[in-house]
């Protein structure tokens, strides 16, 4: 299916997920071939951290070249996207199990939760593509919240190795254009829960 997100703005925040991040990025690429505005927002982990999956430099240094904007590493950068109706739309991708928590609770103690939180005012739709190995243990209860928060949505999700972490689970990111384009609508992409990844 293709996708035209001509004159949408787009938030894409990262957090620690890292060995998601190609995938995010190749999904990234398809939303800015769709015409949409991108913004790009970074944790203070994803900012800072190089791991075996890659440079933090490189990494924003990506956002950068494909948003055509510096991305937003503070909270009091993040702050504004709520007061001046910046997004019309805000991605979570990947969404750690750490920042998932937090979400659900209420804190905004970094960039991204910040802008979350500030964008979540406007009654306008939040997506999370989940990365964690805890999802079916101790934040499974925070996924039901979130489940049943109004304007946050899910890019469906499942078990990425049964076997080997039967707790974790992960979005299924070439689902992230039709949950957008979803949730734009206030609508649930289903089915929610998908075969294992």
């Amino acid at each position: 299916m293709d996708f035209d997100f001509h004159g949408k703005n787009i938030g894409i925040a990262f957090t620690g997920s890292f060995c998601t991040y190609e995938k995010i990025f190749e999904a990234v690429e398809q939303l800015k071939e769709s015409g949409a505005n991108l913004y790009t927002i970074f944790s203070d982990h994803a900012a800072s951290m190089d791991t075996r999956f890659g440079n933090c430099e490189d990494f924003i240094e990506r956002a950068r070249s494909l948003s055509g904007r510096e991305p937003i590493v503070t909270i009091p950068g993040a702050e504004p996207i709520g007061p001046k109706s910046i997004l019309d739309v805000l991605v979570i991708a990947p969404c750690t199990g750490n920042t998932l928590s937090k979400l659900a609770n209420g804190i905004s103690d970094t960039p991204v939760l910040m802008a979350a939180k500030s964008h979540l005012r406007n009654n306008k739709p939040l997506v999370i593509a989940l990365s964690t190995n805890d999802a079916l243990g101790m934040n499974l209860k925070n996924i039901g919240i979130l489940l049943n928060t109004k304007n946050i949505y899910f890019v469906p999700f499942g078990q990425d190795n049964y076997r080997g972490k039967p707790n974790s689970m992960t979005a299924h990111i070439n689902f992230l254009p039709d949950t957008i384009l979803k949730a734009l609508a206030h609508t649930q992409v289903q089915p929610v829960i998908v075969s294992p990844a």
